[in-house]
């Protein structure tokens, strides 16, 4: 039988006290009694929040600064790269700067395994759990699954779109009634290997990754999220995490996932550059590039988009990394 995951629990506030994180932990118990698992708590407030963030986030109960301008990101910079689990997005959706390369290599100099906790952002939405992409616009709480689970055992697309609608309705009818519930953010969102992988899952329905992509089947799943979500918050799209997929990992090690297909997949179906790996070597004109074209195809579409680099600090174009991350693999970088 197909497991019911929540991904991430995620309250917004703007004025995170302990009362919020009483509030998360009787969400969770609620959602626990209705079967479902509860993977992560998280806490999602403001700049101006970065203290009483720290002090309430840890490993257990990431916290996220949101959206940030440049002039934020700057002046919070030091704190953001002292503090623990904390992470942010930097809007650049009215145009990219020569200068706007230099937050990530600021990062990964500084303090590589931040990188995972910071991403560009272009028509970013309000209310998405998922981190580092999360931005409050109102006091409340969203939540965000971990649809892959729930196609254990298919073999075609609808009976895992039909799954994904019974979830999202039952998850409604829990929560309809209460007054600071936000929505569903309905993304895919894939996880490690196995049920949790959504490459798994395509080879299962194409007998390959590469043969999948130009198919319907990502237009059609992400249309069904869309669609057919009753209370959609946040993001709604197919992520890509190119290094937090296993399958998707594997097929980049192959030279299968380039940073082209995976903007290709983005434009139509997906939410951006996820997890993506860099070299410390790699140059900042391409980063650059990469983020003009992203910002130029979220406008043009008006979708969201997003591009998150990783990096352990250390390992160049051509070597293995070495992330220490539970969440990420370790693969041989290529050049982008």
């Amino acid at each position: 039988m197909s497991e019911r995951i929540v991904r991430t629990l995620c309250y917004f506030s703007d004025a995170p006290e302990a009362d919020v994180v009483a509030r998360l932990q009787e969400l969770d118990q609620r959602l626990q009694q209705a079967g479902f698992t509860v993977q992560t708590r998280r806490l999602c407030g403001r700049a101006a929040d970065l203290g009483a963030l720290d002090r309430l986030c840890d490993a257990d109960l990431p916290g996220c600064l949101g959206t940030l301008d440049r002039a934020t990101a700057t002046a919070v910079m030091d704190d953001f790269l002292r503090a623990g689990a904390l992470s942010f997005n930097l809007d650049l959706g009215d145009g990219v700067l020569d200068t706007d390369a230099d937050f990530l290599f600021r990062i990964m100099r500084a303090k590589p395994s931040k990188t995972f906790q910071f991403t560009y952002t272009f028509n970013n939405p309000h209310s998405s759990p998922y981190f580092p992409s999360a931005h409050r616009e109102r006091n409340g709480f969203s939540l965000g699954l971990q649809p892959t689970n729930l196609a254990a055992g298919c073999t075609a697309l609808e009976p895992w779109l039909q799954r994904m609608q019974q979830t999202w309705e039952t998850l409604c009818s829990l929560l309809d009634g209460e007054p600071d519930f936000l929505g569903i953010d309905s993304s895919i969102a894939p996880l490690s290997g196995g049920d949790g992988s959504l490459v798994a899952f395509i080879r299962k329905l194409h007998g390959g990754f590469a043969y999948s992509v130009t198919t319907d089947t990502y237009l059609r799943i992400s249309s069904f999220i869309k669609e057919h979500n009753p209370r959609p918050a946040g993001l709604c799209g197919i992520m890509l995490p190119c290094l937090e997929d296993d399958e998707l990992a594997a097929e980049y090690a192959a030279g299968e996932f380039s940073v082209e297909r995976n903007i290709y997949l983005s434009l139509h179906s997906g939410l951006g550059v996820d997890t993506y790996p860099v070299g410390v070597d790699e140059k900042p004109e391409k980063i650059l590039d990469i983020l003009r074209t992203l910002q130029g195809l979220s406008n043009k579409y008006n979708k969201p988009l997003s591009a998150r680099f990783v990096s352990d600090g250390r390992a160049r174009t051509g070597e293995a990394t070495d992330f220490g991350n539970a969440y990420l693999n370790d693969v041989v970088i290529r050049p982008l």
